[in-house]
């Protein structure tokens, strides 16, 4: 048998055993294992490293470094996450309605596992975390299977998160990675209906695009970011400023960060020069439209591509435009329905843009750099989902959850 089928049978085992465990213990495992995280963050910086070098020896981006990249102060944040979520309401066995039938029948729809969560993901070790974390809240076994490029840190997480559910007398089961990570591994898990409820694909467009076309597996669709901040001709230049370089450098290389600026052509063209020295200042290659190629002829001047690229690094696409219609046409066009921002003191404008952008989030006077499940108040996110069933924006707890309806009588039969 397969790695892939054997550790899906024991996921499903897993998840049969998950359904009966109560709030107060899900939360003693989650304690105990951020106990683990911080007393073996020796170890799991140990094992990073490797992956570290293994990435520089391969030629990988800065960029792609940093997504893999742990430090101390990222296991802190590991382990905050896990606190939160032990503090967040668990969302099993709510009822969300209840009605009583004019026979008598009483009805409830409850919150309920999903069962059997697959993740396929890319680089950031931290998803490790932030899956088998939320996963095991909500009563759910998780099957990992990250990228070759993190298979050192994501083999130490698993390590210690199982450690720590023995200690909890918890299904160590519950949390299963592959170790091997071919594409023959990721092609199994599309067509692991008998052991997965979902399949969660978390990474680069490509990535995501493979996983919805081939997988007979439901798929929860994470997308990708190709994220827009629009300046509109009334904003404040210091806030404009702020958020446009925060939004493009806090993080470039997460799917929140921002990719193309609009500008309103009535902008202070003055502000625009101040603008375009900040991000330069901050090493950001700016791929510009003929008329702002025109006024900064250093510039690149940039291609249809651009517009649709995902860079997830130290570039971004900037384009004048005339009126909030036209930055909403661009952004319909163009987006990846994640994120959007529009900085303006325009009212009006801003009621326009929430209600015609088609974008999981949307912002006004705020960087798009908070959407994120811990931002969110959610503990941390499973992935942020730019489809529109079952779940849209970052997925917190509520999520990874399903519905059944609990039915009581007194005898009824249907005549």
């Amino acid at each position: 048998m397969s790695e892939v089928l054997t550790k899906g049978k024991l996921a499903k085992e897993a998840a049969a055993k998950l359904v009966a465990k109560t709030t107060e213990e899900k939360n003693n495992a989650l304690s105990i294992i951020a106990e683990q995280l911080q007393k073996e963050t020796p170890y799991i910086l140990k094992e990073n490293e490797k992956d570290i070098e293994n990435g520089k020896a391969n030629g990988l981006s800065d960029a792609l470094i940093d997504r893999l990249l742990l430090n101390e102060e990222r296991i802190n944040g590991m382990i905050e996450s896990l606190r939160q979520l032990i503090y967040l309401q668990d969302p099993v066995g709510e009822v969300l309605e209840s009605w009583t039938r004019p026979n008598g029948l009483q009805i409830e729809k409850v919150r309920v596992p999903l069962g059997v969560v697959g993740m396929i993901y890319e680089a950031r070790p931290n998803v490790t975390i932030d899956a088998s974390s939320l996963c095991l809240k909500t009563g759910n076994a998780v099957l990992l299977r990250g990228s070759s490029s993190a298979l050192h840190s994501n083999m130490a997480i698993v390590k210690v998160i199982r450690e720590a559910l023995e200690k909890a007398n918890f299904p160590a089961d519950s949390v299963q990675l592959l170790e091997d990570t071919s594409r023959e591994t990721a092609a199994e898990m599309f067509k692991l209906n008998d052991y997965l409820d979902v399949l969660i694909p978390r990474g680069g467009k490509n990535l995501i695009k493979t996983v919805v076309e081939n997988s007979s597996v439901p798929v929860l669709e994470t997308g990708a970011g190709n994220c827009h901040v629009f300046i509109d001709e009334s904003a404040d230049k210091k806030m404009a400023i702020d958020i446009t370089v925060n939004a493009k450098t806090q993080r470039p290389s997460v799917c929140n960060a921002a990719e193309t600026l609009l500008i309103h052509g009535n902008w202070n063209k003055e502000y625009i020069r101040e603008l375009i020295e900040k991000l330069e200042e901050k090493n950001v290659e700016l791929r510009v439209d003929q008329a702002l190629y025109n006024e900064f002829p250093h510039l690149k001047l940039a291609t249809e591509e651009d517009w649709e690229t995902e860079y997830l690094d130290y570039t971004m696409a900037v384009k004048l435009v005339s009126n909030v219609d036209e930055a909403i046409e661009h952004i319909n066009r163009y987006g990846t329905n994640h994120s959007e921002a529009i900085i303006t003191e325009n009212a009006a404008n801003v009621e326009k843009f929430f209600k015609l952008v088609d974008s999981a989030a949307l912002y006004h006077n705020a960087s798009t750099r908070f959407t994120d499940g811990f931002e969110f108040g959610f503990g941390a996110e499973i992935g942020i989902s730019t489809q529109k069933l079952h779940a849209r924006g970052p997925m917190g707890l509520p999520a990874l959850t399903s519905t059944k309806y609990i039915i009581k009588g007194s005898g009824q039969i249907r005549e």
